[in-house]
């Protein structure tokens, strides 16, 4: 096992499920050892099955896994309550803060609101417009009021890769063009977030924020036009967003428009995107879901 001041490298992963799965895939054959959290006896088999040492939670006792601690990753997220983890364990990760020697919180590109289509960085003011983004500004502010917690926050875009992605809803008909003048979204593939967790894992810099994002915004119904043409099926037909059926939560995606900048996570980090543009990530889904 890999050690750190004489401790076994171990991450205490707190809502440990699709980013901090891709995280693991890194980890595990670099000899970590890896707790990860879940609410679930289903998923808690799972991730035993992928390597993982499950804690039901809440429920378990977390002290003794945050005593075995070398580094620790939240990506639950806050509730009505606030952060599920720091109302819970706050004064004991406090307590040992000096002992981690990395901490990273997995936040949004909602922390930046809506700037009608403008670039974005990690230095732009924090004006949340949805109540989202307005929970993960008080996270994250909340995390760094810890002191000497060797903090690090990644603003994550769209989360796209493996299972989650355009070609289902593309396939079986469900997959809408939504138009709305303007907008665009930054996205992220999921091995490229792990990529950047590992980076910044191997480089720590307490205090940075890293906006994870490929290089190319796009608007959303490009990409489901592209997903249709790699599947050789019809491209869904236009919607007007003004006019569209749509839940309040799916309407409310749509309340902000950002090209978000990634330029820290390659000039700090030295990461090389492995899907830069959503071309490029979709291609890849589809060779792996064609090849599996």
């Amino acid at each position: 096992m890999r050690q750190h001041n004489g401790m076994t490298q171990t991450l205490l992963s707190f809502g440990h499920g699709y980013s901090a799965r891709a995280l693991s895939r890194i980890l595990l054959p670099q000899d970590w050892r890896i707790i990860g959290t879940t609410r679930s006896e289903d998923k808690a088999a799972g991730l035993m099955t992928e390597g993982i040492e499950p804690r039901i939670w809440p429920g378990a006792n977390m002290i003794p896994a945050l005593d075995a601690a070398t580094h620790v990753l939240i990506s639950a997220a806050p509730g009505e309550d606030g952060d599920p983890v720091l109302a819970e364990l706050r004064d004991e990760i406090a307590a040992r803060a000096n002992q981690f020697a990395w901490v990273g919180y997995l936040s949004t590109t909602g922390v930046y609101g809506d700037h009608q289509g403008d670039w974005v960085d990690e230095n732009t003011a924090l004006t949340p417009a949805t109540k989202r983004g307005i929970a993960r500004v008080e996270a994250e502010t909340a995390w760094a009021a810890i002191p000497d917690l060797p903090l690090h926050l990644f603003r994550l875009a769209g989360i796209y890769g493996p299972g989650r992605g355009p070609f289902s809803k593309v396939r079986n008909g469900t997959a809408r063009r939504i138009i709305k003048p303007g907008q665009v979204f930054s996205r992220t593939h999921v091995t490229d977030i792990a990529r950047v967790l590992a980076a910044s894992i191997a480089k720590p810099n307490p205090g940075a924020a890293y906006n994870v994002c490929d290089d190319d915004p796009a608007p959303p119904q490009d990409v489901i036009a592209y997903a249709a043409e790699l599947l050789g099926l019809p491209i869904p037909e236009a919607i007007d967003f003004e006019t569209a059926d749509m839940t309040p939560m799916a309407r409310s995606f749509y309340a902000e428009s950002k090209k978000v900048r990634n330029d820290r996570i390659k000039d700090e980090l030295g990461v090389a995107l492995l899907y830069p543009d959503y071309r490029v990530g979709l291609k890849a889904l589809l060779a792996q879901e064609i090849g599996a």
